[in-house]
Parts: structure tokens; C-alpha cells; sequence
């Protein structure tokens, strides 16, 4: 979608009216899709507009210039570097060629998995977002009962290892983090919602996770651990593990025992995500605080016992 609008204002600088029918078929979209870009353009600050009639057609205001001196040598790399990690190559290469410099191949970002199944789903969720329309998907809970969503999408965030959809979700009327490997069947609707609602929330919520990444650390304040629904935990984990522990905790939660063991510290949001990196260290690890957590991995391990006896 960005790379269509970018493209639109590159034919409407060349040309002083094009026809939504003559964009649609260039495009191979429908002509409501391209009513519909118009309309993103405008709320974007682009002067296009829509002329009905015999001569109608799309056209830019004829004051406005695209003017690249309004962007300084530095913000132009960041533009390339950022749209060069969510790879939008063919926008990247216009934008580089507009500025006369080279794209920088900084990073590369494949949002799908080896399967390559999981493209079309965060590509749905990317229009979505860009276009301001409702998602509806199954989403499977942690009780593993499947219930249909709809929800207003606002974000996609990579955290701890994992996918999440940042998005307002129109059953609960407040603003949830949905797990992608939890969502099916994820469909865009026809239902638009206005995006300016969502804005001071996602504000809050990025400083919330500011603060999330602060207190990872074992000795920050209970009260602010609390605020931010985390809880310590200690584990030892056996030294034969070293290359897992430097791979999933950071430096300042890792102290290194005499006899070459681990000693973690660490704090998180303690749920099915915790467990599950509990037992991926499998007999190498214990859990030595709190004690309810201990309890839990007991209680999940004899009932993985009673499977087999």
C-alpha cells in the first residue's frame, strides 16, 4: 500500500489529471480501492483531490512540490534504512534514486516463518493497519478455548522472541496485546475505525515498555515491578547450558557461580510464555523463587508423569 501511494504522487507530479479508472487498472486494484487512497492521501497532508465530471479525474494542487531540500542528508538515511528493514525495496530504490544516494542494506527483516505460511497474515495485518480497518480473527486464549475478535489493529511488536498485534479490541473496549501464533484465519473487514483514538494509548503504552525493559533488572523497586504486573524470579541453571543462557537472558541478570553454574535473576509478566521457558532447559534448570512458580512447574510436571504411568 505505501509503495502505491508513493507511486500515485510520482504519476500525479508527471501528469496534471489521470483518471481513478486509469490508477486502478496501472495498479490492479478496484477504482473504490483507489477512492480510497485518495482519501489516506488527503488526511496524510497531500493535496490530491477528485473532479467528478467529463474532465474529472485526479489531480495534485498545482503549488505543491515534493522538495527533497526539506529533508536533511541524515533523516534522508534514516527514511532508507527504516523502509530498507521492512523491506519495501521497490519504494526504497525511488526514494534513493529521489536523493540521489545509495539505500543502505542495514538490516533484513522476514516476517514470515521458514514454511513461508505466516507471510500472508502479516501482510493482511499490515494493510489493515495502514488502511485503518477491523481485523476479525480466531485467537485461541491461554485456556486454549478459541473465541472470534474484532479488533481495531494498531501495531505489530516483536518481543521476548515472539510476534504480538497491538490493537483495541471492540469486545473488551480497551487495548490488548494478541499473540500472531494464536491467531487463525485472520480476515480484513470492511469496517473502518479512526486512528487518532489509539494514539495517546499507544503513547502510554511505549512508555510502559521503556519501563518493562528498566526493570528486568533483580534489584529495581517491588512497587514499580508491581505497577508493571512483573515478578522476580531466580533460577540455577546447570553450566552445561552457557550457550542457552547467553542466548535468552541478558549480561546483568546472568552471575556466574564457582563451579561454573548460573545464577539468573531476571523479572517477567509470569504466564504460559515463563513456563515454557522453564521447561525448555529441561532437567538443567530449577526454579528457586518465588514459590508459586515452583509449585506450578511441579504440578505441570506430574501431570506430564501421569501420561506415561
Amino acid at each position: 500500500m505505501l509503495n502505491r501511494l508513493l507511486s500515485i504522487i510520482y504519476i500525479l507530479m508527471s501528469k496534471e489529471t489521470v483518471t481513478a479508472k486509469e490508477l486502478a487498472e496501472r495498479f490492479e486494484v478496484s477504482v473504490r480501492t483507489i477512492y480510497r487512497d485518495v482519501e489516506n492521501l488527503s488526511m496524510a497532508g497531500i493535496p490530491v483531490y477528485a473532479k467528478k465530471g467529463k474532465n474529472g479525474g485526479i489531480s495534485l494542487m498545482s503549488q505543491f512540490v515534493l522538495n527533497k531540500m526539506l529533508v536533511t542528508k541524515e533523516e534522508q538515511n534514516q527514511i532508507l534504512t527504516a523502509l530498507t528493514s521492512l523491506q519495501e525495496t521497490e519504494l526504497t530504490l525511488k526514494l534513493a534514486d529521489f536523493f540521489h544516494t545509495d539505500a543502505l542494506n542495514w538490516v533484513a527483516i522476514d516476517f514470515s516463518d521458514w514454511s513461508g505460511k505466516r507471510q500472508e497474515m502479516f501482510e493482511t495485518i499490515k494493510e489493515a493497519i495502514l488502511s485503518h480497518r477491523v481485523l476479525c480473527f480466531d485467537y485461541y486464549g491461554q485456556n486454549g478455548a478459541m473465541k472470534q475478535r474484532l479488533v481495531e489493529p494498531v501495531q505489530l511488536l516483536f518481543k521476548e522472541y515472539t510476534w504480538y498485534l497491538r490493537a483495541y479490541c471492540q469486545e473488551r473496549k480497551a487495548m490488548r496485546l494478541f499473540k500472531l501464533l494464536r491467531m487463525k484465519r485472520v480476515e480484513m473487514t470492511e469496517e473502518f475505525f479512526s486512528p487518532q483514538k489509539h494514539r495517546e494509548e499507544v503513547y502510554r503504552k511505549k512508555l510502559c515498555e521503556k519501563i518493562d525493559d528498566a526493570v528486568c533488572q533483580a534489584d529495581q523497586n517491588d512497587d514499580m515491578l508491581k505497577a508493571n504486573n512483573l515478578t522476580k524470579c531466580t533460577f540455577l541453571i546447570d553450566q552445561s547450558e552457557a550457550y542457552c543462557v547467553y542466548d535468552r537472558f541478558e549480561e546483568d541478570e546472568i552471575t556466574v557461580l564457582e563451579n561454573g553454574d548460573f545464577l539468573i535473576h531476571a523479572a517477567y509478566p509470569v504466564d504460559d510464555w515463563v513456563y515454557g521457558l522453564i521447561f525448555s532447559f529441561g532437567a538443567s534448570i530449577k526454579v528457586l523463587e518465588p514459590d508459586y512458580v515452583k509449585e506450578e512447574v511441579i504440578r505441570r510436571l506430574k501431570k506430564m508423569q501421569s501420561k506415561y504411568f
